[in-house]
This record gives C-alpha cells, sequence and structure tokens, in this order.
C-alpha cells in the first residue's frame, strides 16, 4: 500500500524516501528570444530585454512561493544554480534577491552547444543544412558541425542532476538554464527517449519542478508553469 501523507496525484510511493527537489527555471526574454535565433552555449550571449528582466523577477516571485501556498510539501529553495550564459546569470541574480541566495554557476546545465548553427533562425539553418534540424530534434542523434546533439545534451544533464541527488535529499534546489536543457532534464527524470523531447513546452521564465530519489523512481511534479503575472511584492 502506498505511504499515506502525499499529496492527491503525486507519484506513489511505498517507503519513506525524501527526495532531492529541483525547481528548473528558464531564463527571461533575450534579442535572441525574439528572433527565434538558436543561441546556444558556444558563446556567453546576449542580457535580457526589458520584458526579460521582467519576467525573472515575476518567475522569482513564483518560485518564492514554492513550499509556502504553492507546492506545500516541497521544501522551501536553499540553493540556487545557474547556467554560465548571461540570459541565466541575470536570471538567477533577480531571482536570488528575491530568495536571499547566492547564485553558484555549473556549466552542466548550460544550453546545447548549437555549433555551426549558433545565432540562426530555423528557416537559415534549412537553407544552409537542407533535411537536419527536424532529426536534430526528432531523432536526437544528429550533431551540428562543432554541435551537440540532443543525446549529448542529456547525458551532461543528467550528469549534473545525479550530482545534485548525490549532495543530499529533503532539499530544493533552484536551477536556472534554458529550454533545451530543461527539456533534457524532464526527459531524463520521465526516462523517456530524447527524440519526444522536443514535445515538451518550456516559455522564457517558465518553471518546472522534478523530484529526484535515489531508487531512479522520479517524479515529474510541475512541467511549464508560466510566471508572468505571479510576481508578488
Amino acid at each position: 500500500m502506498a505511504r499515506p501523507g502525499r499529496p492527491s496525484g503525486a507519484a506513489p510511493r511505498w517507503d519513506d524516501a525524501q527526495p532531492t527537489t529541483v525547481v528548473l527555471v528558464r531564463h527571461g526574454e533575450t534579442s535572441m528570444t525574439v528572433s527565434r535565433g538558436y543561441s546556444g552555449s558556444s558563446e556567453p550571449g546576449p542580457s535580457l530585454t526589458e520584458r526579460g528582466r521582467a519576467q525573472a523577477a515575476d518567475a522569482a516571485g513564483l518560485v518564492c512561493r514554492v513550499g509556502h501556498d504553492l507546492w506545500g510539501d516541497i521544501p522551501f529553495p536553499t540553493e540556487l544554480i545557474c547556467s554560465p550564459m548571461v540570459r541565466t546569470q541575470e536570471t538567477a541574480g533577480i531571482i536570488g534577491a528575491k530568495l536571499g541566495l547566492d547564485p553558484r554557476v555549473d556549466p552542466g546545465f548550460q544550453e546545447a552547444d548549437f555549433g555551426a548553427w549558433q545565432g540562426l533562425t530555423a528557416e537559415q539553418i534549412e537553407e544552409r543544412w537542407p533535411g537536419q534540424l527536424e532529426p536534430w530534434h526528432t531523432r536526437a542523434d544528429i550533431r551540428p558541425e562543432h554541435g551537440e546533439s540532443i543525446a549529448d545534451v542529456g547525458v551532461r544533464v543528467g550528469a549534473a542532476l545525479d550530482g545534485l541527488l548525490d549532495a543530499g535529499t529533503d532539499r530544493t534546489v533552484v536551477v536556472v538554464s534554458h529550454a533545451v536543457a530543461i527539456r533534457a532534464a524532464l526527459g531524463v527524470t520521465m526516462g523517456a527517449q530524447p527524440g519526444s523531447w522536443s514535445q515538451l513546452r518550456v516559455a522564457p521564465a517558465s518553471v518546472s519542478i522534478i523530484r529526484l530519489f535515489h531508487d531512479r523512481r522520479h517524479e515529474i511534479a510541475v512541467v511549464g508553469v508560466p510566471s508572468e503575472g505571479w510576481r508578488q511584492g
């Protein structure tokens, strides 16, 4: 029989194991978000736009409610991590000011390296490398020249998540990352095939929550909650 005390709809457990909870936040809007260019980890990347900074403030307000009036079974965050990109560090700085936490950089959570596709739109990539972009997303084993495949990102992000789990349970860590990397974190947690990860919607400044257990029966608690409008004073 499943243990009592877990929220209705939570993944069933038959023991008292405690997870490491990871709150995944995508960075706010940048100029590349607007232009829909592929902005990866090979460049520091652009800063947040004015709207992106407002989105980050909204995300901070939403994350600050974790363990309070939202997701009350989850401990309040005690650690904040971000990728090395400018946009994630700026977003994490805004979130950290709200939570009273200093962000730590972890390259394991950086965006995919798009290699030769860096900075290009989907249309430009298709024009220069016909027929490669769709299978990069849906087959997940295609690598752009000097870049990473979706599966490569999954291996890297999975190792970073394992590191958080090994560092201790019964705690909540906020990770500010990117669309492809967050999809990989969700996909790895679910045990889904990498070619399906692109079906997950991860909007700018959205919040997803995963719970990691040592027996690998992980739980996805939240996927892609939009943060705009959640800000509190």
